[in-house]
């Protein structure tokens, strides 16, 4: 099944609506910088007029450029260019018909989304032994057979040729947990290592095993109570920091697909931690002294503050709702960071169910990272090509 689209990706200006794909020059709009009648000096006008020329070449002066541009271009959105509303009576009953089409498509598209679901609900059935096994083995409460080590010692041999063979087993192998194993396995993830403090460390430990579920997404049962959507399990043994043994965090999507045919997330649910007393690894105190204006005495203040923990990730930030967004409840900073975090609780969850869950034996040894490093070289950064350009065209100046 697809996953929900990546919510991360270039950021391209909007075509105005009903506006023909066909485009001016840019310079078409500009002016020629005025040129005095009378020259006094030639030479020095020549001067000024490559003062000139360099300014405009300028990174600066392409990125005012850019600003006005796509300012103008947002002020555009939603206004008709009068394209649509000149056309012949004849053809907007045809783009009528056409957008009847369409909708049958979608329709279509619907309900092969919601079967490809059921079919990966019901494959991954298939796979939760597996999970099962993988936890008991990892936890010392069963030992791997020898089929199994073989298996898993060629799989080695084949991604790595330098890898190196384990001693012969004498007789049938014995259970021995792997100590740390899920802690590792978080620390070695680029998104959740942005989320760990130090402070959270101890408290990992503790945990057990990370598992996997789906949620909902019957045909023809739409219901809010039977949505599609996964949840992640956090299982911990007794510890003192929390008193909860599972932490959970459910994300739904939302009933309709996106117009490229793709779920979309309508939010995320976590467990309430009911942290034992002074625990909370998500707040921390922080000491201030304050002095007095008439006596000059000093006095130590206490303050609590949120803190950055990975503990964080169970109390998900929220959508705001439409009428919020309409009244003009949120400003667009703050709209504009919210849509920032969602973006990221939301691609953890994707990676968390596609990635950390079904290759958590690639992240506790390293084998996953060479796979992240190559999903990185396939994004090209926009602000370096920036600075390669203007390099070039500084030493093109200067030759």
């Amino acid at each position: 099944m697809d996953t929900p689209r990546k919510i991360y990706g270039d950021v391209t200006a909007p075509t105005p609506q009903n506006t023909p794909m066909a485009h001016a020059p840019i310079s078409s709009g500009l002016a020629r910088p005025a040129v005095p009648d009378i020259l006094e000096d030639e030479e020095e006008t020549k001067a000024e007029a490559r003062e000139i020329a360099s300014v405009l070449q300028s990174s600066a002066a392409r990125s005012a450029l850019t600003n006005v541009v796509q300012k103008r271009l947002q002020s555009l959105i939603g206004q008709s260019s009068g394209y649509i509303e000149g056309l012949p009576v004849e053809a907007k009953r045809s783009l009528a018909a056409l957008h009847a089409v369409q909708s049958k498509y979608e329709d279509l598209q619907k309900e092969m989304k919601r079967e490809l679901w059921e079919m990966e609900k019901k494959y991954f059935e298939r796979v939760k032994p597996l999970y099962e096994r993988r936890a008991n083995i990892i936890s010392g409460s069963a030992a791997p057979t020898l089929e199994e080590i073989e298996a898993g010692e060629k799989q080695a041999k084949e991604d790595d040729e330098d890898y190196e063979p384990l001693p012969k087993v004498e007789g049938k192998p014995e259970s021995a947990p792997i100590p740390d194993f899920w802690p590792t396995v978080l620390r070695r993830h680029p998104g959740v290592q942005e989320l760990l403090s130090i402070r959270d460390l101890d408290a990992l430990k503790f945990l057990k095993d990370v598992q996997l579920s789906y949620l909902g997404g019957a045909s023809g049962n739409e219901g809010r109570e039977n949505r599609m959507g996964f949840k992640l399990s956090f299982f911990f043994s007794p510890n003192e920091y929390f008193e909860n043994e599972l932490l959970e965090k459910t994300y739904v999507y939302k009933p309709d697909i996106d117009w490229a045919g793709d779920y979309v997330y309508e939010r995320a649910i976590g467990t309430e931690i009911r942290w034992k007393e002074d625990k909370d690894l998500t707040k921390e105190v922080q000491t201030k002294t304050q002095r007095s204006k008439k006596t000059n005495r000093t006095r130590m203040v206490k303050k609590t503050v949120d803190a950055e923990s990975f503990f964080n990730f169970f109390s998900p930030p929220q959508p705001p709702s439409d009428e919020a967004i309409e009244n003009e409840e949120i400003d667009d900073d703050e709209l504009s960071a919210l849509e920032g975090a969602l973006a990221i609780d939301f691609q953890l969850g994707d990676d968390f169910k596609d990635r950390i869950i079904p290759r958590a034996a690639d992240y506790f040894t390293g084998k996953a990272l060479e796979w992240e490093e190559e999903d990185l070289e396939d994004w090209d950064d926009e602000d370096d090509e920036d600075e390669d350009e203007d390099e070039d065209e500084d030493g093109e100046d200067e030759q």
